[in-house]
């Protein structure tokens, strides 16, 4: 399972981020605090949830596509228009720098272990 889990067995409707010692929040970095399931933080970007950002930015990655023009037309190619995306693509990345759980499940769906 890693450092991280998507739920812990204890069943209390929060995504939690184990194994740090300390909260990196502390000192300027992403909370490891543990995250309510119906948390704003989760909510949809432009429409663009969080693990369709990473199932797009991962099959744009497969197809070798390594700049933001080129990730925006592979998005418009699965259905996101363009702005949506680019909305998205920024939205998702501050929620990341804000909290590891975030960046936890976006790791676990880019990774195919969602």
């Amino acid at each position: 399972m890693g450092l991280f889990s998507k739920k812990d067995k204890s069943g209390d409707g929060k995504v939690h981020v184990k194994g740090m010692m300390a909260d990196p929040a502390a000192f300027g970095g992403p909370s490891a605090a543990s995250v309510d399931e119906n948390d704003p933080i989760w909510e949809p970007i432009e429409g663009v949830g969080l693990d369709q950002y990473a199932t797009v930015t991962k099959g744009a990655a497969d197809q070798g596509i390594t700049d933001e023009a080129g990730v925006l037309a592979y998005a418009e190619q699965q259905g996101i228009s363009p702005e949506a995306f680019r909305a998205a693509m920024h939205g998702w990345n501050d929620r990341m720098k804000q909290s590891m759980a975030v960046g936890q499940r976006f790791n676990a769906v880019y990774m195919g272990r969602s």
